[in-house]
């Protein structure tokens, strides 16, 4: 993956970090880790421009946030709380507590997206609840800024200082989406086994 990675921002640029990002937040197995960097270390060559990279990195990530979102408004919370309460075990949630989870984001939904994007999987998986809870479009925009731009910053400025060490920051962060991947399994199978129906009818 790292190589076709390396051949799209080569061969595009900016077109191809917009592409690249698009596809990492809409497809969680491509980790922004493998792709920003190298960017970085482009910048740092001189083939690109710094504040364009984290410009264009941030812009395609946004973007590619929008489709879970307008899912998750779509689909709609009446239908998610009908299918908890029949399928929940499978959901591993029931209706109420998906209530309280649209509650906690109708109260802290900004400051969750923002950091939901600072880590691996969940970074796209946010936008779900976001758009369940039929949280405000410009909140959702704003807060997904700001948290994409601090993770492509970092990302950009770690390529860009380590240079032709930029691999160094997969070794050290690639582990990190294993980890969220497996807490995230673990926490489902919890949830499978303790799975109970709702107390108040859908």
């Amino acid at each position: 993956m790292t190589d076709w990675i390396i051949q799209i921002i080569t061969d595009l640029g900016y077109v191809g970090i917009f592409l690249v990002m698009l596809a990492e937040s809409i497809f969680p197995p491509i980790p922004s880790e493998l792709i920003i960097p190298f960017a970085g270390f482009a910048a740092a060559n001189g083939d690109l421009n710094l504040y364009g990279v984290i410009a264009t990195a941030t812009f395609g990530a946004v973007v590619g946030m929008l489709p879970w979102y307008f899912a998750g408004r779509l689909f709609g919370l009446k239908r998610v709380r009908w299918l908890a309460d029949r399928f929940g075990r499978i959901m591993a949630f029931n209706a109420d507590e998906i209530d309280l989870a649209v509650s906690w984001f109708t109260r802290f939904g900004p400051i969750i997206v923002l950091f939901g994007r600072l880590m691996p999987i969940i970074r796209t998986l946010i936008s779900i609840p976001a758009g369940l809870a039929r949280m405000s479009l410009p909140m959702f925009l704003a807060a997904s800024t700001v948290g994409a731009l601090i993770w492509n910053t970092f990302l950009t400025l770690a390529g860009y200082i380590l240079h032709e060490h930029y691999e160094t920051i997969e070794v050290v962060l690639d582990p990190l989406t294993y980890i969220v991947l497996a807490l995230v399994v673990v926490l489902y199978l919890l949830k499978v086994a303790t799975w109970k129906p709702s107390k108040a009818p859908s």
